[in-house]
């Protein structure tokens, strides 16, 4: 008899909540995550940092400012 595929199953990856956290014209302070991303997807720009997982995140307090097509992030102070 053969085994049954449903006990094969049923595994699931817990969430990585990756994504936007900031937009374009909210204000920041130092040190909060702008994005979580896989890769470098958004560069960093002027005053922002790129963290080991490649989080972007605001190196001086400021307005968030998406440029060149999203493709760029900087804080403007």
């Amino acid at each position: 008899m053969a085994t049954s595929a449903s006990a094969r199953n049923g595994r699931d990856s817990n969430p990585k909540y990756l994504g936007v956290k900031a937009y374009d014209g909210q204000f920041l302070k130092a040190g909060s995550i702008i994005v979580r991303q896989r890769g470098t997807k958004i560069r960093p720009g002027k005053n922002v940092g790129l963290g080991r997982d490649f989080t972007l995140f605001a190196l001086k307090d400021g307005k968030v400012k998406f440029i060149k097509d999203g493709k760029f992030v900087t804080i403007a102070e």
